[in-house]
């Protein structure tokens, strides 16, 4: 709605409130007269004061309507031009906004078309240096054809020189051919021998001496290398035992636990028993009291239970009170420390040899070895040992020292891990330090050690030696006197029920088998079968320590007598 049509509107509706005014005061008459033709002369009196009254109602009513309507028509008004005045501000700034994208548009196309034509000049400038690369190249073409159309010449001239020559040379090569002819002839018929059968008899003899001769220079080589493999060997092998310098302390399935009193067997045992039953349901260890003064055993096969068993039991005797829940306090205790004791002894084992990068589940696991033992021989001071041998041979003959000790030194981990994974322990203990980042030369000696695994590496070899030497040594490893004498009878039984088995002799308390046989009844092959089979049946029905060589000899003696 415009300006314009606002007081028309406002007339309008005071012309209705008017109506309607001139309506009611119609109405308000009619009902009037009606009331006056019906009521006494009293009563249109009454009712002409109460006409004026409404008249006047009316009136008052009339002039709010009015002035309420113009004061809606100032208002309306006011917010007409202020309208007003907001769309020409609007127009303006629309205008101002116009003239601003205008002159940012014109802006825009000015740097587009600079930018453009920037671009042309640079493609221009790019085909004039592409159109006088293009002719440098064609150039330095028609320069090379001409060489080349050049050197083509010169070779047709020097191919037809070459054929001149090839010609003469087919020549001199038939009249050669015909000279070699004649003079084969001659030596036929002098010597009476065709070309072949002179030839092959001159192949035959210089095969013949040449045989005898390498067959000579073999037979001296490996009997020099023999000799100086064996001297040498036994010459390492020797100051590595000799420098060694290790004590052995035997090892049993029992430990002693002295008491201060016998007083205190009393308080072990616990009312009817109660105490001795929890102590062994708590560790799984035997506790043996006898009449023994002072002291108790514990019996287990197990030494870290027997261990942890034996710091339990001494720090419940310490401590005096002896009770199932005590019991198992101490117990657990007892199993922190001798981790951390095994911990420690890993760590000094290292230090002794050496090596401080191995990683921590290894060094747990080796600290394990400390409580575990192989023929009465402590497999952690053998592991000690073997690295320290391995080393020592190791710099005698060339080789890295700190990789063959670490190879010797974890070369038996895998024992401590036999009863958790299944697998010989050589197995369990390469995949274990595979696992853990050790070195592939390191793997192949811990699972090569007991030949599981086809030895590679000099260094396997090395590993197997050290391990020979801690645990064949003198004082190594404990055998009874009665299981000795019969292992080493049944090693000469299993030989000798072989056919053409002339002696046997158990050497070298037990680890080597020395089988004579008959060289008419047993040949090379032969004798090879028969030390694979005897070593696999030794394998298989004999428990010992180490490993045991079978060598078997056949010797056959040819004699002549010069006259």
């Amino acid at each position: 709605m415009s300006l314009a049509a606002l007081p028309t509107a406002t007339s309008l509706g005071l012309t209705l409130i008017g109506l309607l005014i001139a309506g009611l005061l119609a109405w308000i008459g009619f009902t009037l007269s009606r009331r006056k033709a019906a009521d006494s002369s009293a009563a249109a009196a009454s009712a002409q004061l109460e006409a004026a009254h409404v008249a006047a109602g009316a009136k008052s009513a009339a002039e709010l309507v009015r002035r309420q309507a113009e004061e809606e028509a100032a208002v309306l008004r006011v917010r007409a031009e202020s309208a007003e005045q907001r769309a020409e501000e609007i127009r303006r700034a629309a205008e101002d906004r116009s003239l601003e994208v205008r002159r940012e548009a014109e802006q825009r196309a000015s740097d587009v078309r600079r930018e453009a034509e920037a671009e042309a000049q640079s493609i221009r400038d790019d085909l004039r240096e592409q159109r006088l690369e293009m002719e440098r190249r064609d150039h330095r073409l028609t320069e090379r054809e001409e060489r080349l159309d050049e050197q083509h010449r010169s070779i047709e001239e020097r191919q037809a020189e070459l054929t001149a020559q090839l010609a003469v040379l087919d020549q001199r090569k038939v009249e050669i051919k015909d000279l070699e002819d004649e003079r084969r002839r001659i030596l036929e018929g002098v010597a009476n021998l065709t070309t072949e059968q002179a030839r092959a008899e001159l192949v035959a003899s210089i095969e013949a001496e040449a045989k005898r001769h390498a067959h000579t220079i073999v037979r001296d080589i490996e009997r020099q290398a023999l000799d100086e493999g064996e001297v040498k060997a036994r010459k390492i092998i020797t100051g590595a035992v000799q420098r060694l310098a290790s004590e052995q302390t035997s090892e049993s399935v029992v430990s002693v636990v002295h008491l201060p009193s016998d007083d205190m067997k009393g308080r072990i045992i616990g009312r009817e028993g109660r105490n001795i039953r929890s102590f062994e349901q708590t560790t799984g260890v035997n506790l043996i009291i006898d009449d023994t003064p002072e002291a108790v055993l514990l019996s287990c096969f197990d030494p870290v239970r027997r261990e942890t068993a034996r710091l339990t039991l001494d720090s419940l005797v310490l401590d005096g009170r002896i009770h199932p829940s005590r019991i198992e306090e101490i117990y657990e205790r007892s199993r922190g420390e001798v981790a951390e004791l095994c911990e420690r002894a890993a760590e000094d084992a290292m230090a002794e040899v050496g090596i401080t990068d191995l990683h921590p589940e290894l060094v747990r696991t080796m600290g394990l070895l400390r409580y575990r033992t192989s023929y009465g021989q402590n497999v952690l001071k053998h592991l000690i040992e073997s690295a320290h041998i391995a080393g020592m041979m190791a710099a005698e003959l060339g080789l890295d020292p700190k990789l063959c000790k670490r190879g010797a030194f974890l070369h038996d981990i895998g024992k401590a891990l036999t009863h958790e994974s299944e697998g010989s322990h050589a197995i369990v203990g390469a995949e274990l330090a595979r696992k853990h980042g050790e070195n592939d030369d390191v793997v192949h000696c811990i699972e090569a050690h007991h030949n599981e695994v086809e030895v590679r590496t000099v260094e396997a070899v090395l590993t197997q030696a050290a391990d020979a030497v801690s645990g064949g040594r003198p004082g190594a490893r404990r055998e009874s006197l009665e299981a000795y004498v019969q292992r080493l009878e049944r090693l000469e039984e299993i030989a000798m029920h072989h056919d053409g088995v002339e002696k046997v002799f158990a050497m070298q308390a037990g680890r080597e088998i020395r089988v004579m046989v008959l060289p008419d009844a047993v040949d090379d092959i032969a004798a090879q079968v028969m030390a694979r089979d005897i070593a696999k049946q030794v394998e298989e029905e004999l428990t010992y320590p180490g490993q045991i060589r079978v060598t078997v000899v056949r010797e056959s003696r040819a004699t002549e007598v010069a006259k």
